[in-house]
């Protein structure tokens, strides 16, 4: 068999391939580490901070108030000193409608963290808000460090010490655009932390799962159904959610690790502002997912939104579970037009399993379990490599590859290179026509299976070598 060298190598060194992929070590449970809430009023440059924090741009910042939402997880590490920093939506004591709900994600992000990074405008000054929100912090006895932001210059930090006056102790002075004095803030952060966070019910090693739609299609309600709480802002306007928001779900006494993602309504390279970074986000989501669940709403027909993203997840090679969401209004002739629109549109992406289920009543969201399960085992799944020959050969005895330039092509070998998704690489001497691979692939799952996860078949041909004179 040819390698990718030109030499010829027997079955024997793919047979220890596969037992060096199938001896690869488990992903270690997650590290439990103290959490730090970064709390203010809208547009003070919370999310600016965290990037500043973070030291990349991860949470998505326009100058526009009520860009972030949903209280956002991400991993820090300062001085040696690892934690979990949480981007909050902009609080407001007297909030209504979708910004009330946004202040009821950065106010449990309050009371569950163990530390507390409030930022204010030093350009404005403590407002009213911000004082509702240090009466609050007062009260709740958790460690409060007070950031000045948008302190560019020496005219703003005169302005600084009024804020000794809402009793969180001394405000520091930095700016997160240009990082002046970010690093004096992340001390007085580190040292605030206490030595064990506080005691949470966490599993190790959950499975990452990506919730991935067109806009209002319903995925912030499952996920919300899921956890059994208002884990998502949730409203009736589309593109509520921007950033990727993560939750540990324990389905059928199984932890999972789901990620509640924007809509996707264009393609990355013709988005523009908040939406630009939020499809990237989503793209990144899906690509560190191990699963997706993509949302249809089954009240409406198939449009090119659910196909870009259908396409986006089969590109990407993760296992993936289609759900059939808002169930609850479909009738019986909807039904029927729903499994043609189903046949012609989803033609790339047959082998997945399909969930009928309704986030807001909660039908049939459990049975997501076993088809996640039934995907992701057969995403692991390796195929041994005397059994894939002895197949692939009656196959090609009973239906040769079809001829290309006046010769029939040959496969000489094959052999599963890579799981996850499963990757067949077939050495021949000739190209092998896209129909003909494509009729292999459905062979492939009607004899080893491979439900709800991608297969991909790659070509080797081998080159001929001169003749010697």
């Amino acid at each position: 068999m040819t390698d990718a060298d030109g030499t010829w190598s027997d079955e024997s060194d793919f047979k220890a391939l596969d037992d060096a992929i199938a001896a690869a070590d488990e992903e270690q449970g997650p590290e439990v580490q103290p959490v730090v809430a970064v709390v203010g009023r809208p547009n003070v440059g919370k999310s600016t901070l965290v990037n500043r924090i973070l030291g990349r741009r991860e949470a998505v910042v326009q100058d526009t108030p009520g860009v972030t939402r949903d209280r956002v997880a991400y991993d820090a590490n300062w001085a040696g000193r690892r934690f979990t920093l949480v981007d909050t939506g902009g609080w407001e004591p007297k909030a209504s409608g979708l910004q009330a709900a946004v202040a009821a994600q950065a106010e449990l992000a309050m009371n569950t963290a163990d530390a507390v990074l409030l930022v204010i405008d030093a350009t404005v000054g403590a407002t009213e808000a911000e004082q509702a929100v240090a009466r609050v912090l007062r009260r709740s006895k958790r460690p409060v460090i007070l950031a000045a932001n948008k302190v560019d210059d020496e005219r703003v930090l005169a302005d600084v010490a009024q804020l000794w006056s809402l009793g969180l102790g001394e405000p520091y002075p930095v700016s997160a655009l240009h990082g002046r004095a970010s690093g004096d803030l992340l001390d007085a952060v580190v040292n605030a932390l206490p030595d064990a966070p506080a005691e949470k019910d966490t599993v190790g090693g959950p499975r990452r799962v990506a919730l991935v739609g067109k806009p209002n299609v319903g995925k912030s309600s499952l996920l919300n159904k899921l956890t059994g709480e208002d884990r998502s802002v949730v409203h009736h306007v589309a593109g509520t959610t921007v950033d990727p928001v993560d939750s540990l779900v324990e389905l059928d006494g199984q932890a999972w690790r789901f990620v509640d993602t924007a809509g996707l309504r264009k393609r990355v390279n013709t988005a523009k502002g908040t939406e630009y970074y939020a499809s990237l986000r989503t793209k990144t989501a899906i690509d560190a997912a191990e699963v997706v669940i993509v949302l249809l709403d089954a009240s409406e027909p198939i449009t090119e939104q659910d196909l870009r993203v259908l396409t986006m997840v089969v590109e990407s090679g993760r296992a993936c579970v289609l759900a059939m969401n808002k169930w609850d209004l479909v009738d019986d002739e909807r039904r029927y037009h729903l499994d043609r629109e189903l046949d012609r549109g989803l033609s790339r992406i047959r082998w997945a399993q399909r969930v009928n289920v309704s986030a807001l009543t909660g039908r049939a969201v459990r049975k997501l379990a076993p088809a996640m399960r039934t995907a992701l085992a057969s995403w692991d799944s390796r195929v041994p490599t005397g059994r894939l020959n002895g197949w692939l050969s009656d196959l090609i005895a009973a239906t040769p590859p079809p001829v290309r330039g006046g010769k029939q092509p040959k496969v000489l070998f094959a052999t599963q290179a890579s799981i996850r998704p499963p990757t067949f690489v077939l050495f021949s001497t000739g190209f092998l026509e896209a129909g003909y691979r494509r009729f292999i692939e459905r062979k492939l799952r009607e004899e080893f299976g491979f439900e709800g996860s991608p297969v991909r078949i790659n070509v080797r041909v081998r080159e001929k070598k001169p003749r010697k004179r």
